[in-house]
């Protein structure tokens, strides 16, 4: 493993959710991390079913902008946390309304780039369907998802865009194109993954997957012994499974939970319906969640609730629908002096020994509070350009929380910096839609295929309409 030890370099400027609006008024919008407070010359809600009048306006919007020279960009629930969704001095778009149309016979739905995913889930409940990949929470747009290429915990399957069949996008002048894996298939790697820098998303084709009860098992185990059990439990027949690592010190990343789903039989009066009561995470659970940040003793409640008491109760029972059911909302901070921030690494299975030593040794060092880790398996899809999962990966979801101000960003940083360097090194990758802490060249060597993407974006956008800041940060230039 090389030094971790990195070069110091300036720390860039945040925005805090409280940052005042510009002096000429405009419309200042923020994401997911209340560090991103951007200033945009307007925000439209593509909200509504008409789709005619919908595709004239995000014409007449693409015009405008490109006749003054600002950027564009479009999403839905702005979870992103770096600024990815927001187009400094430009026009922001946000993508909202469902408009679905499902295909049993096919096994799949044509949807509306705005849909959110819990409303997809309503529509197919009643017809005996579930979404095949989804994103973790309920609350994030279909588009949104392509546009990262976002994954869930169903097995065996590739991240989201493994499932969608075709796309229609909008380009820089307008004109729609159908793409798909053989219609205009080079537009279709460029946009799966690619944080809407190539187009805008007008509606997707999705593979949908059969409704069913699951039944949960938990497993507890050394963490060195996680990775080829957790390999084996999705390639061998698991439906959906997860797992998690002890935080609590001194058992830091030593303990594992594995916790796989499979296929109960049908109730002789049907499968339940779908829960409506908010999703699962409430009550206790939040509380306990919530309760992290600067007590140990609450960590290691946490890990006791979660790997002996709710295996002991029975709970995690449900249907495919009300496990995906879940929306973001129900764990978010709402310190207004604290913020939690995601982080994200795909660590090859073979490599996830060291990838835990490398953890052990540089987050409890961190100042900032880690509140959780939860492990997904994510099948190989080397479609995107922008691909993180080059071969079969384990996705490490990282959460924490830090003050809003600019010693825990710094902090942040570098313990980012430090993560992502020891990460490429293990022949892994990170997740493009946090902060953007990683260095450039540590960018380009967790995707080597960067530069091929900027061509093939100059040459659909040439104006580069189609900008945010992560295109500033990593890709320009």
């Amino acid at each position: 493993m090389p030094s971790l030890a990195l070069p110091r370099r300036a720390l860039p400027a945040i925005g805090l959710a409280t940052a005042a609006a510009a002096s000429d008024a405009r419309p200042v919008l923020n994401d997911a991390s209340r560090l991103s407070a951007t200033p945009v010359f307007s925000h439209w809600v593509a909200r509504g079913d008409a789709q005619a009048a919908i595709i004239a306006r995000l014409r007449a919007e693409l015009a405008s902008a490109r006749s003054a020279g600002r950027p564009l960009a479009v999403s839905a629930a702005r979870h992103s946390m770096g600024g990815q969704s927001l187009p400094r001095d430009g026009h922001a778009i946000t993508a909202d309304g469902c408009v679905l149309e499902p295909d049993a016979a096919a096994r799949q739905y044509r949807a509306s780039a705005g849909s959110r995913w819990h409303e997809v889930i309503a529509r197919l409940d009643p017809l005996g369907f579930s979404p095949a990949v989804m994103q973790s929470n309920s609350d994030f747009g279909l588009g949104a998802t392509f546009a990262v290429n976002a994954h869930g915990w169903p097995a065996p399957h590739g991240p989201f865009g493994s499932t969608v069949q075709a796309i229609r996008l909008m380009l820089a002048d307008g004109s729609i194109v159908e793409c798909s894996r053989t219609q205009e298939p080079a537009l279709f790697t460029l946009a799966m993954g690619g944080y809407g820098l190539t187009g805008i998303i007008l509606d997707l084709v999705v593979g949908m997957a059969p409704n069913a009860l699951m039944q949960p098992s938990f497993t507890v185990m050394p963490a060195a012994e996680f990775a080829p059990r957790f390999a084996a439990a999705a390639r061998g027949g698991a439906a959906m499974l997860y797992g998690r690592l002890n935080i609590s010190r001194p058992f830091f990343f030593q303990e594992a939970l594995l916790v796989t789903y499979t296929p109960a039989p049908t109730p002789e009066g049907g499968l339940p319906g779908l829960d409506r009561s908010g999703g699962r995470y409430g009550g206790l659970t939040r509380r306990l969640y919530r309760a992290q940040p600067g007590l140990e003793g609450m960590k290691q409640l946490r890990w006791f609730t979660e790997r002996s008491l709710a295996p002991a109760l029975g709970l995690g029972a449900g249907t495919r629908n009300n496990l995906m059911n879940e929306p973001a909302e129900n764990l978010a901070n709402r310190d207004p002096h604290r913020t939690d921030i995601l982080h994200e690494y795909f660590i090859p299975p073979d490599r996830f020994g060291e990838f835990l030593a490398l953890c052990r040794r540089v987050i409890p060092a961190s100042p900032l509070e880690f509140l959780n880790v939860t492990l997904r398996w994510v099948e190989r899809d080397e479609t995107p350009v922008l691909t993180w999962s080059g071969t079969d990966r384990i996705a490490a979801v990282m959460s924490f929380s830090q003050r809003l101000n600019g010693e825990d960003e710094a902090a942040m940083m570098r313990l980012s910096e430090m993560l992502v360097e020891g990460v490429v090194a293990l022949g892994g990758s990170f997740y493009l839609p946090y902060r953007l802490h990683a260095r450039r060249e540590q960018f380009r060597a967790a995707y080597p295929r960067a530069d091929e993407f900027a061509a093939a974006k100059r040459r659909l956008d040439p104006g580069l309409l189609f900008r945010h800041a992560l295109w500033d940060q990593w890709l320009s230039g």
